[in-house]
């Protein structure tokens, strides 16, 4: 595992990333291109306007699955943020148009970076966690991932465009979030089952 960034050196040197190092002694830190080069997943954590960028910085991607977490949010008209595309597109259909041989995979961006890693601290992990794609490998693979980290429920969406209905929950997320005063918070999709 290694984290990407733009510019290593200063990426070191801001003050919130002091610790990092000391605390991840074993995930180094380079650039967007040496962190992707021997990585069969590529985890966009970027903001949503830095996200094809960033990936575009990460060189050739082809046959990677690129696990996108992040969300085409707006903050030019303050705060809560509109979302920048939404309803006939997604930015994760942008990011699967942009990097065709690739498979991008929309999950985890409906709970923030705590949820995401530690599920287990928040009702034992029993929450819903969403996958969209068009690949079913790579779905099974960020899959595999999300039950490592202890996520219990995951839910495929579908196809690439499910990310659509994946990135317009954000808005509601972050609404709740105000209400409740924490972000450490989640949902657990729950259905009527058939008699038995």
């Amino acid at each position: 595992m290694t984290m990407g960034t733009r510019d290593p050196a200063t990426t070191s040197a801001r003050e919130e990333f002091a610790a990092w190092p000391a605390e991840h002694p074993d995930i180094p830190l380079s650039t967007f291109a040496e962190a992707a080069a021997g990585a069969d997943m590529i985890v966009n954590a970027t903001g949503g306007d830095g996200s094809l960028p960033a990936l575009s910085a990460a060189g050739d991607l082809a046959g990677k699955v690129i696990l996108d977490i992040s969300n085409p949010l707006d903050h030019s008209s303050g705060f809560p943020p509109t979302l920048f595309v939404s309803n006939t597109d997604s930015l994760g259909e942008r990011i699967q148009r942009a990097f065709p041989a690739a498979s991008v995979v929309k999950a985890l961006n409906t709970m923030n970076n705590a949820v995401m890693v530690r599920p287990r601290d928040l009702a034992d992990g029993d929450h819903t966690v969403f996958v969209c794609g068009d690949s079913d490998p790579a779905k099974a693979a960020v899959t595999g991932l999300l039950r490592e980290f202890g996520h219990r429920d995951v839910l495929d969406l579908g196809d690439i465009t499910a990310a659509r209905g994946a990135e317009i929950y954000v808005a509601l997320w972050i609404r709740m979030a105000i209400a409740l005063g924490s972000s450490e918070l989640n949902i657990k999709v729950v259905r009527r089952t058939a008699a038995t």
